[in-house]
């Protein structure tokens, strides 16, 4: 090893611990950058001096991350480093909107974000400062996420990434945006279903890239396919639909003879390490054209997981407190690995020219997407008391509207949208499907994604929302929790993000007590619990609109959000209207509203979510009325607000929501001798206002559910019934 006098290092290398002897022929092939001044990405990738300089940053790469780890002897490099011609390839050829499937390799990115520059926007100028923010509080994540300069998408929970790559693709057509997916992920059962789909639905939007790191192992083990060969890969691709795969093998290029199918480029000669290099870029430059010119492409790199850091195998995967810079093992890793520091320049300088610029200020996630603008939506207002509406069927008319004024706007529904009452946005947008059918509202052009997974439901319309295009999630309450993972996902990123984008919106129909025929199978409210908990992080709205007047407000209030995860529960049945639009405008904003006050001696408050659940609390007020006894019923349409703001991290979200219900309106509003909660879903959603109510109280909520003739059974079933409601009013003021 070399030891450089700082004065003559690149500043940015200030914190490299280890530089190495001088590279053969780097006088010839490495001096000069082979992206020219000007230029966005190398001008043939068969000239040598590319091949060279990919595999410069590829080492840059693998130092960068193992070093970073091992300053916290924590973090995960193995699968990254197994890849990192890969990424380096992508780079040279002037490609920046890279996304990946794996949370493990953020530090990889990170390394790629310092190389180009991106991370000065975050005050990292070094490699001491990147090695310092590493897995700290404002600093550089363990799993990436939308905070970071140039980082296009969050990844930590596997089987979500694919959704990001897709929704770009589909906004950016002129663009390429590949993620890398690890062999241990590609387990999770909806990554291909998911891509099948999307390709069947926009068989021209093939500009996204799958890069599967097949390394031979997954976090702990094997991975699943590890045993597979070449060929059975490649078929297995072709299987789902992949019209190109191209699969660039290491074993074919080793010199050393290494034992099994997953060796280390590494451990090659260094000619033979261009070889492998040069086999790569020309690998990545053809599937880079295929995917933009409509061959849906998969590029496969096979090397072995932890190729040239401190471990091999699942053993590379993530370093414990024993991996520390001080540690023989690691020492020995960043010496092999270390570059000269006129090696740092070169593989410095086309990282910044690479793409035209630091991804920081180039890739398409640090711009707003331009949207047109919606106007004012005509919302339709039903006469109180007059007849009963669907509440599902008026918010889909404006849906409908929403989507004849705004191209890039897109429904998701896995269940079918008729079945949710919302026929009209079928109508309207049509489904998209390559067999054109008038009578199913078919046609190859239409707005509506209909594939039979949750997952790829929220997963297109939660990453569409996060790259900045309008969407809307429709989905049966009881199989909403499929989708969840990458909802929560999006709304965690989108309370970070450094840029407004659209709320991520939600319609969850055909609630629990419409359900009774349908059985338990179809009765899972407790989903509700999940959204009442994600309140807390303060820019998560779950609404519950008591009729047809009030969804048409709430959607209108959610269309106009930013940043945050906004969750409409409706019934799909003809049920009273018990509000004007003015109401729920309050009710918005305050958190609820009073739908009806009758004095009395004492007064019992019913706190009342959801629609349905109305019908058994007015039946109990009525039957109090005649005893003389005081009743409010107060609709709670936006629980977010009732809670007091220090209950939630408001102020830590990005487009912060201060809007909270204070004590005296609350007080106001839900004083009386006794209190009770009313929900047909979870309990958990009624903790802001038992949080602050001192009255004598209680809750009825959903318990469980059971096969039953009629929603009045199943509320029977559930204790939510007049009788049992006017009961426990009575023995509450007594």
């Amino acid at each position: 090893m070399t030891s450089t006098a700082s004065s003559a290092l690149p500043n940015f290398c200030e914190g490299i611990q280890y530089f190495g002897e001088a590279l053969p022929n780097f006088a010839t092939y490495g001096k000069i950058a082979a992206i020219e001044p000007g230029k966005k990405a190398i001008a043939d990738p068969t000239d040598p001096a590319a091949v060279y300089q990919t595999l410069l940053a590829a080492d840059a790469l693998r130092y960068l991350t193992l070093q970073v780890t091992a300053s916290k002897a924590s973090g995960h490099p193995g699968g990254f480093a197994s890849q990192a011609e890969a990424y380096a390839a992508l780079v040279m050829l002037g490609h920046k909107n890279i996304m990946t499937e794996v949370g493990h390799h953020a530090p990889g990115f990170y390394s790629a974000m310092f190389l180009d520059r991106s991370l000065e926007d975050m005050g990292i100028n070094t490699v001491q400062q990147l090695r310092d923010r590493f897995r700290e509080k404002h600093g550089l994540l363990g799993h990436l996420s939308g905070y970071i300069p140039g980082i296009l998408a969050p990844a930590g929970p596997l089987g979500q990434g694919q959704h990001f790559a897709m929704s770009a693709a589909l906004l950016h057509p002129d663009k390429l945006f590949p993620f890398t997916l690890g062999d241990g992920g590609l387990g999770e059962p909806y990554i291909m279903s998911s891509m099948a789909h999307f390709n069947t639905a926009y068989p021209s939007a093939t500009n996204f890239l799958p890069v599967l790191v097949w390394n031979g192992y997954s976090q702990e083990h094997h991975s699943m396919v590890s045993l597979k060969t070449n060929a059975e890969m490649k078929a297995y691709w072709q299987g789902n639909g992949f019209a190109e795969v191209i699969l660039v093998d290491a074993k074919d290029f080793d010199d050393q003879h290494q034992p099994g199918d997953y060796v280390d480029s590494t451990a090659f000669s260094f000619e033979q390490r261009l070889a492998f290099t040069k086999t790569v870029l020309l690998g990545i430059d053809k599937a880079a054209h295929s995917a933009l010119n409509g061959k849906l492409t998969v590029f496969i790199i096979k090397q072995l997981k932890g190729a040239g850091v401190h471990a091999r195998g699942s053993k590379s995967h993530n370093l414990y407190p024993k991996d520390t810079l001080d540690a023989p093992h690691i020492i020995s890793a960043l010496q092999t690995r270390a570059l000269p520091p006129e090696a740092w320049e070169t593989v410095r300088t086309n990282a910044e020219r690479a793409g035209g610029g630091p991804a920081a200020k180039t890739v398409v996630t640090e711009f707003e997407l331009p949207l047109p603008d919606l106007g004012k939506l005509p919302l339709e207002e039903y006469t109180v008391a007059g007849d009963p509406q669907v509440s599902t069927t008026a918010m889909g008319r404006l849906v409908g509207i929403v989507g004849k004024q705004d191209s890039k706007f897109l429904v998701t529904n896995a269940d079918g949208n008729e079945a949710s009452g919302i026929a009209n946005i079928n109508q309207a947008l049509k489904v998209i499907h390559p067999t054109t059918d008038d009578l199913y509202n078919q046609a190859p052009n239409g707005q509506v994604y209909e594939p039979l997974s949750e997952d790829a439901c929220a997963g297109l319309a939660a990453g569409l929302a996060l790259m900045g295009a309008r969407t809307l999630w429709c989905s049966y309450e009881s199989f909403a929790i499929n989708g969840l993972p990458i909802w929560q996902t999006v709304i965690q990123a989108m309370a970070e993000l450094r840029r407004q984008t659209p709320s991520t919106i939600t319609l969850f129909t055909a609630g629990a007590l419409e359900q009774g025929r349908n059985g338990w199978t179809h009765q899972r409210p407790e989903i509700e619990a999940y959204f009442a908990s994600l309140m807390r992080n303060g820019n998560v709205f779950p609404l519950f609109p008591p009729d047809a007047n009030s969804i048409q407000v709430c959607y209108d209030w959610a269309l106009n959000t930013k940043n945050k995860g906004i969750v409409i529960t409706a019934s799909k049945s003809p049920l009273p209207i018990r509000t004007t639009l003015e109401q729920t405008r309050q009710g918005l904003a305050d958190g609820a509203i009073l739908l009806q006050e009758v004095p009395g001696d004492k007064q019992v408050v019913f706190a009342v979510i959801g629609d349905m659940t109305l019908i058994p609390v007015f039946e109990a007020a009525a039957f109090l009325e005649t005893e003389g006894i005081g009743v409010k019923i107060v609709s709670i349409i936006n629980p977010r607000r009732l809670y007091r703001p220090h209950d939630t991290a408001w102020e830590t979200c990005s487009e912060p929501d201060g809007g909270f219900m204070d004590d005296a309106q609350f007080t106001q509003l839900f004083s009386g001798d006794a209190l009770i909660g009313v929900t047909g879903g979870a309990a958990a959603m009624l903790e802001p206002i038992m949080l602050r109510s001192n009255c004598k109280r209680d809750t009825f909520a959903w318990k469980r559910g059971e096969t039953t003739a009629s929603a009045g059974e199943l509320m029977a079933f559930n204790g939510l019934t007049a009788e049992e409601l006017t009961k426990r009013a009575i023995e509450l003021i007594h």
